[in-house]
């Protein structure tokens, strides 16, 4: 991997591939781009480069935790600047749940950079805001407020942060709680502000105002279901649908892993659409 150091934050990044176009790919979650390395490897050989980076606070790269906009809206601008710093002009970008979100945004705020995009497993705003047992910003907010920032660093997302990056658990330490709360806050209501609509944190009109050329590829469990993935399909100006053969199932989440059967299939698709928008 290599890093760069975007808006004062050091991001890791890695380059597969060759080849014309340059696919922008991200996981869900907070995860780091590790879990989409076996994708990426696959749509690689269909002469497309993937582009593979942890975003702020994942993976291997730097933390710096703010509340100035939705975690999707920094990732998507902090993605936009490393990209300029890489002078890539045939752009798709493409994610799965929190990186679905992230494409989103770029899309909506950066159109004129992309080629096309590509999501996955849309993440449906309504049972993510109200059903889920609890988001990881209230996880945080009552961790902070019994245990302080030793228990934060214990959390299950923190705890996969810090065994890929250590230098994160001083730096969380480090942190005042009172400060940590506070920004934990703005961004659970900013979270929940984005929850009123089919899909998490986009508008009918924002979507419907998408142009560029898109793929939706629906998930199958609650947080991610099929309906939330087909009416992003039906709301965006200019896209596809391609449905693996799942059925929705009533569980909270299904991990990125039990999908792995069906990898081959969506590299295929993914590439095949890609090629086929440059061919235009």
């Amino acid at each position: 991997m290599t890093l760069k150091n975007i808006n004062g934050v050091v991001i890791d990044y890695e380059i597969i591939g060759e080849g014309k176009p340059i696919l922008a790919l991200m996981p869900g979650a907070r995860r780091g781009s590790i879990e989409m390395k076996s994708l990426a490897e696959k749509i690689a050989k269909n002469n497309i480069r993937v582009l593979l980076h942890d975003r702020r606070n994942t993976g291997k790269s730097g933390m710096l935790l703010d509340d100035a906009e939705t975690e999707e809206v920094t990732w998507a601008n902090e993605l936009r600047e490393l990209l300029k710093t890489l002078n890539e002009q045939y752009i798709f970008i493409s994610g799965s749940s929190s990186g679905a979100r992230t494409s989103l945004m770029y899309a909506l705020h950066f159109p004129e950079d992309l080629i096309g995009m590509i999501i996955m497993r849309v993440t449906g705003g309504e049972f993510a805001a109200n059903r889920l047992p609890k988001n990881y910003y209230e996880v945080f907010i009552e961790t902070a407020r019994s245990g302080g920032m030793e228990a934060v660093c214990k959390t299950n997302r923190f705890v996969e942060y810090i065994k890929t990056n250590p230098a994160i658990e001083q730096q969380l330490l480090d942190i005042d709680v009172n400060e940590f709360i506070r920004i934990q806050t703005n961004l659970l209501n900013k979270f929940l502000d984005g929850a009123n609509y089919p899909v998490m944190g986009i508008t009918k009109s924002e979507l419907d105002s998408i142009k560029v050329p898109s793929l939706v590829i629906p998930g199958n469990d609650n947080t991610h279901n099929s309906v939330s993935g087909i009416e992003a399909f039906n709301m965006l100006g200019n896209s596809e649908l391609h449905k693996l053969p799942i059925d929705d199932v009533d569980v909270d989440l299904i991990s990125w892993e039990d999908w792995e059967p069906y990898e081959d299939e969506i590299a295929l698709v993914m590439s095949n659409f890609i090629n086929r928008v440059m061919d235009k």
